[in-house]
């Protein structure tokens, strides 16, 4: 989680079983280097002692309105005036009843009811709770005002029941304070696409033409456009890796399935990234059953993929910015500059497959960013960090 160093930010834990669930994202919170406080009810210290957020958080655990030893004078508008942010997980239906009509009677809706930062609520409860109207309508009228809700997790219940009302997994949370809180929004109401991993091309109903692409960069790009404030479009071909949040997530098994996904949103998409690692080559022939050894195949005919990025390069629009990925094994400068003047490209991100850090599947990358009027050579870097530099580098360019 880069970008919440020194950021203020108040955990409100309320009184369910699942707040022992706040306890991994204020630990979380904390070794990002957050400054976390946490504010519980009464009724959440009968399921997790202050100790444990205390020596979590590394910051005194609030569960008394009129504390005579805290260190602010008027603590809740002191608390409210220094917050970043607000999370409240697990919120009760009670607690939610209580933020939606402004009653404030202890300290965590006394310290929400002042503050003017985000607000984000993740409500747990039983089902029927959570699907009463009352609760329903409580729900909207915290929308209304401002709050941002956390939706509830399916599963099996601590009562029992099954069904919705689960607080969603610690990862949840964390992405929705990332998102609210780690960048500036100056990708704010553009639409990026980001093209990522690699495809497949079949040979039979078994076998299939691939590459070592695992999609990390590209990930790395989509989650950092989501984290700018972009409308995000992730078209991957088959990883390991989880959906980026935020974004729309849309799975490309080959390269004509691929170029078909970009065709349907360029023209919506104001920044276009093109890094997925797309087959060359495919089977002339997909064969209808598994090719046997008794078959004595010995040659597999090819034809020719489609080229996604020449068919953008005919049908971008002009307010399109167009970043092509080109890795090499040698002659990288000169490869990718022919690649950034042939696909009339804005941008190309090389990197040399025999660069150690650089390349498939690992966690750092080594890219030159390449314009038809610069040459930017990055360091050794993460995949997140490399994806902000690139990103910096085209909001230069289109600003």
């Amino acid at each position: 989680m880069n970008g919440l160093k020194g950021k203020y930010i108040i955990v409100g834990v309320t009184g369910g079983i699942a707040a022992y669930k706040a306890a991994g994202v204020v630990s979380a919170l904390h070794k990002a280097g957050a400054q976390v406080h946490v504010i519980m009810t009464k009724n959440a210290t009968e399921f997790v002692t202050p100790l444990t957020f205390e020596t979590l958080s590394g910051n005194r655990c609030i569960t008394d309105t009129f504390a005579r030893d805290y260190q602010f004078d008027v603590a809740h508008v002191s608390l409210a005036k220094a917050a970043d942010l607000i999370l409240i997980a697990p919120a009760t239906a009670n607690v939610i009843a209580k933020l939606a009509h402004g009653i404030a009677d202890d300290m965590l809706t006394t310290t929400v009811l002042a503050a003017k930062c985000p607000k984000l609520i993740a409500p747990a409860m039983n089902t029927a709770m959570l699907e009463n109207p009352i609760t329903k309508d409580n729900i909207k009228t915290l929308i209304k005002y401002g709050f941002e809700i956390i939706p509830p997790d399916s599963g099996t219940l601590a009562c029992g029941d099954s069904g919705s009302g689960r607080l969603p997994d610690q990862q949840v949370m964390l992405d929705y304070i990332e998102l609210k809180l780690a960048k500036e929004k100056t990708l704010a109401g553009k639409h990026v696409t980001v093209t990522a991993g690699p495809t497949r091309e079949a040979v039979d109903p078994v076998r299939f033409i691939t590459n070592h692409s695992s999609g990390k960069m590209g990930y790395a790009i989509a989650h950092e456009a989501v984290l700018r404030g972009a409308q995000v479009t992730l078209i991957s071909g088959k990883t390991a890796l989880p959906p980026v949040r935020f974004a729309k997530n849309t799975e490309a098994v080959s390269a004509a399935d691929m170029l078909c996904e970009v065709q349907k949103v360029l023209p919506e998409t104001d920044i276009l990234i093109m890094c997925a690692a797309v087959a060359d080559y495919r089977p002339a022939n997909i064969a209808e059953n598994k090719i046997k050894k008794s078959d004595d195949m010995n040659v597999l005919p090819l034809e020719r993929t489609e080229d996604i990025l020449s068919w953008v390069a005919k049908n971008r629009h002009d307010d399109m910015f167009v970043c092509g990925f080109s890795m090499e094994t040698r002659d990288l400068l000169e490869s990718s500059r022919k690649k950034l003047n042939d696909k009339k490209l804005d941008m190309i991100a090389a990197n040399d497959l025999n660069t150690p850090g650089a390349g498939f599947a690992g966690d750092t990358n080594v890219l030159t960013l390449i314009t038809p009027d610069s040459c930017a050579e990055l360091p050794l870097m993460s995949k997140d960090d490399a994806a902000a530099k690139l990103l910096d580098m085209i909001e230069q360019h289109i600003k």
